[in-house]
């Protein structure tokens, strides 16, 4: 139920979608981002963004642009991003998405493959970084910055680099709406793929608006919902549910200042819809494990009393157990335990989706025991994104959900799932053979997840197709899944296992710098990295991973792990903007490190 509905019978692109709710709630607030000269939030309205829709639609038409010509976007959330997408697609022009933290290489590569023609970046120095790349960018014409700030020589001398103010200076525009139709490319999304080149996904309107309309269908929406968006725009996870699913729903969108401060803009915004990736749920778990560790035996017995009777409670709401007397004491823990920890959260949450990865049954149970409406989700960029979610009275934790409304799923050959919906992609931009290899002949969507479904039709993942570590003896184990149980202890930040041939199972991992340099001070060792080295520290490693994989085989413990200090970021190459791990990069990088931990075994 959506209690601020759109007629979405007469939307058929994203352009209209913003002029229905413009028409619906004009008034209402849309946007609330931190104004730092103010010191304070600061609210737009649908008319107001309205009006500067219109002025850059104005720009761009000084631009000369053609209908179908792409124009890229590189910003940190905030409104102008959607300010530039909605002026784009209104003008019938194509957007493509950057992750502001992508390498320099990657991005000049997308603008070049994608031929955009114009840029919005978040400062002039960036574009230095990017055009200083080998990748010939003769094909963008107009390059914007948002911040005013003063160039260096390179940038003042590029005749194409203008700042957002110049570029909009004196232009007065009518919101216009020449866009493209319904079944017309919007958007090339390229994948951060953790192998090879990126591909750019082709999206219509029709397929996003699809998507959005069907995840709505979902979930019984408030009057007035409050989304905090900290996941990047573009992420088709926080586009579609985080912008267009908002924007349909009626719901305000409030930009979170950073990762950092996201603590703190919970606190203030107090969200009722929070979407998310697995590895945000895991660091607020392990700053609660963190925190237990320094409390009493009685904190700590009552914690866990909370999370077990609060799991018993929802598992009857659920209809999957009976009643039981210690459901009385659940008012008492949630008092005590439960909402206080819910309020640094913001204490109003409604709906908190997870999706990107898989999400650990363990992170879940507790959050879910605490009372949070966490529901998991699954889809692809592919997919425009959503194919499946849980719903809040029909909540399998560890499972992904049911279909999407109109999404038809089914477990096809190896176990593969694969879609069939108005929200499947057009396609790969100038890559025809990519597109032939993740369709069926019958014009399906291969996901190159193996999956099962039970009776009702919920979702299970249970590994990845291409995924899979198979060890001497012909074992075969799903290394995403041992590593998602490994980087729940506050000890390791990122994890890789490998194996692949040998006679055992070792791990590459990154250690928290704060964790490891109080234990290097507990074993007094010096906090430097030639202390990794430390026999009794690999010890204490393989004890923690081994707690960590105790619900895993036998087969599938670790034996050998190598720690490092060195984080592994997008700028190093090792993890995609989305925090996959670049496998085949880390086998190179750590090419020795490996060879060493299988010396007398290879």
């Amino acid at each position: 139920m959506i209690r601020n509905a759109l007629n979405t019978t007469t939307i058929t692109t994203l352009p209209g979608l913003f002029r229905a709710r413009l028409q619906a709630s004009p008034s209402q607030a849309a946007y609330c981002q931190f104004n730092v000269a103010d010191n304070r939030w600061q609210q737009t309205t649908w008319q107001q963004m309205a009006v500067e829709i219109g002025r850059w639609q104005a720009a761009f038409a000084n631009e000369n642009l053609q209908p179908g010509d792409r124009v890229a976007i590189m910003l940190r959330n905030c409104r102008e991003w959607v300010i530039f997408d909605q002026a784009a697609l209104g003008m019938g022009l194509v957007s493509v998405p950057l992750y502001s933290d992508d390498r320099a290489d990657n991005l000049a590569y997308i603008l070049n493959h994608s031929g955009a023609k114009l840029i919005l970046l978040q400062d002039a120095a960036t574009w230095q970084q990017i055009n200083t790349s080998h990748t010939d960018l003769s094909c963008v014409l107009r390059v914007i910055y948002l911040d005013e700030n003063t160039t260096d020589s390179p940038v003042a001398q590029d005749n194409r680099v203008t700042s957002l103010h110049s570029w909009t200076n004196g232009l007065d525009g009518e919101l216009q709406a020449h866009e493209s139709q319904a079944d017309q490319l919007a958007t090339i999304v390229y994948t951060s793929g953790t192998t090879g080149r990126s591909k750019g996904v082709m999206l219509s309107h029709k397929n996003i608006l699809s998507n959005a309309i069907a995840a709505s269908h979902c979930h019984s929406w408030l009057e007035h919902e409050v989304f905090l968006s900290f996941l990047p725009l573009s992420h088709m996870l926080e586009r579609t549910a985080g912008y267009y699913l908002a924007m349909l729903v009626g719901g305000e969108v409030c930009y979170a200042r950073s990762v950092a401060q996201l603590g703190e803009d919970l606190l203030q915004i107090k969200p009722t819809v929070l979407i998310s990736v697995p590895r945000i749920y895991e660091r607020v778990y392990c700053k609660i494990q963190d925190g237990l560790k320094d409390k009493s035996a009685i904190a700590r017995a009552l914690f866990r009393a909370a999370v077990n009777v609060g799991w018993g409670w929802f598992e009857f709401q659920q209809s999957r157990r009976a009643w039981h007397p210690k459901f009385l004491l659940w008012p008492l823990l949630n008092k005590l335990v439960a909402a206080k920890v819910l309020t640094k959260l913001g204490g109003r949450l409604q709906l908190a989706i997870c999706g990107g990865a898989p999400l650990s049954e363990q992170i879940a149970k507790l959050f879910i025991g605490l009372g949070l409406p966490l529901a998991q989700g699954y889809g692809l960029t592919e997919s425009s994104p959503i194919i499946s979610v849980n719903r809040i009275a029909d909540n399998i934790p560890h499972s992904i959900g049911l279909a999407l409304p109109g999404i038809q799923v089914r477990i096809a050959d190896k176990d593969e799932l694969q879609s069939f919906s108005d929200s499947t992609m057009l396609g790969y931009w100038k890559n025809d053979q990519a597109t032939r290899d993740c369709m069926t002949a019958d014009g399906w969507l291969k996901t190159g997840d193996k999956a099962r479904m039970d009776k009702q039709g919920h979702l299970f993942i249970t590994g990845r197709l291409k995924d899979i570590i198979v060890l001497a003896n012909g074992e075969k184990l799903p290394p995403s899944d041992m590593e998602l149980a490994i980087a729940l202890d506050p000890l390791i930040d990122n994890v890789m296992v490998v194996g692949e041939g040998m006679p055992y199972l070792s791990a590459i991992a990154v250690l928290n710098p704060d964790a490891w340099e109080a234990l290097a001070k507990s074993m007094q060792l010096p906090v430097a990295p030639a202390s990794l080295q430390n026999k009794h520290l690999e010890e204490i490693l393989l004890r923690n991973i081994s707690t960590q994989l105790k619900s895993f085989p036998g087969y599938a413990q670790i034996r050998r792990v190598t720690p490092t200090l060195e984080p592994w970021t997008v700028d190093s190459g090792l993890i995609t903007p989305t925090m996959k791990t670049r496998r085949l990069l880390v086998l190179e990088k750590f090419h020795n490190e490996i060879k060493f931990m299988y010396q007398g075994h290879c």
